[in-house]
């Protein structure tokens, strides 16, 4: 049994304790203008980061397969390991440029962007769900915003989708320095036209009308957002039956190469505006012209953005009604 002079020990050092933390808490240095300033754009940078990440990933590889099939750029066309380890996957013949400038087998184009697009989209969610919410895409952060603003508030959303722009725009930046003196040779000095700026931003294939080319994106980005949605449910979550959070990215890119596979053919897949339009702003600054915008009465606004926004919105949706846990 515990003596008096002990309780009364035990006693003095909790308060000695209480004091220390008081003191400790009082002593606490004021964050300084810089760590603030860090914090507010911790955030907005992870984006960034992430799209950078995904346009360097699948612009480069298209880049690398486009401008490879010029013997003047490489001896051979590259992508063939790929192409062997990948095929099983690839149904469709795509790629998003101009087939009258491209002479690369269709088999080894498509699985190396299919590939490379569904590895950036990896590490690009990797590298930014650590201190953002992980969008890296236009379309899912208004989704978010919409349908789940108890998690991620409308108050983000303006920074969330100009650091996503600024990040494909950097991105495509530095593929198309990269191989700048390639696009030179393929094309010839001087000369910017569709056959190389499909590398970075998409083109639908000359049969399909642009209302086959909305639908089609809309539909992609609403399956794309009904997985997100479920692969990150609360309601989930509380069941355990959550995704581990490291191997979200990983469903995400089966997702993606299913998607490309499946519904890519015919409109060069977007799913995300911010990785539409970044690139293609770089394409206006690099002397790709004003075809970029005119391109079938402003493509690129109504399939490349408008519409994986109203998909995003419609996968929400429907994941809400139908499939979303009490």
């Amino acid at each position: 049994m515990a003596t008096r002079s002990e309780e009364a020990g035990g006693a003095s050092l909790s308060d000695a304790e209480a004091q220390s933390s008081n003191t400790k808490g009082h002593n606490k240095v004021p964050q300084s203008s810089y760590r603030k300033f860090l914090s507010y754009i911790r955030e907005p940078m992870a984006e960034f980061f992430g799209v950078a990440l995904l346009v360097i990933f699948g612009a480069g590889a298209g880049a690398s397969v486009v401008l490879s099939s010029n013997p003047e750029v490489a001896s051979s066309a590259k992508g063939d390991f790929l192409s062997i380890n990948f095929g099983w996957a690839i149904g469709s013949l795509f790629f998003p440029i101009s087939f009258e400038a491209v002479t690369v087998p269709s088999a080894v184009k498509q699985d190396l962007f299919f590939l490379a697009n569904g590895i950036g989209l990896a590490i690009g969610v990797w590298v930014s769900q650590g201190c953002s919410e992980g969008h890296i895409n236009p379309a899912i952060t208004l989704a978010m915003a919409t349908w789940r603003p108890e998690d991620f508030p409308w108050k983000k959303v303006p920074g969330y989708i100009l650091a996503q722009v600024l990040g494909g725009l950097v991105g495509a930046a530095m593929i198309y320095g990269l191989y700048f003196g390639a696009i030179d040779i393929f094309e010839g000095a001087g000369v910017r036209t569709r056959a190389t700026a499909g590398i970075f931003a998409t083109y639908p294939l000359p049969y399909v009308s642009s209302a086959a080319a909305f639908f089609s994106e809309i539909l992609a980005t609403a399956i794309l957002s009904m997985v997100v949605l479920a692969l990150t449910d609360v309601n989930r979550e509380k069941k355990k039956k959550d995704l581990s959070p490291g191997l979200l990215p990983l469903a995400l890119f089966i997702l993606f190469i299913g998607v490309g596979t499946s519904l890519g053919m015919q409109t060069s897949w977007a799913l995300n505006p911010a990785r539409d339009f970044g690139p293609r702003v770089l394409l206006s600054m690099a002397g790709y012209g004003k075809e970029v915008y005119t391109h079938r009465n402003h493509y690129w606004l109504w399939c490349p953005i408008v519409a994986p926004i109203f998909g995003a919105q419609a996968g929400a949706l429907f994941y809400d009604l139908f499939l979303c846990p009490e």
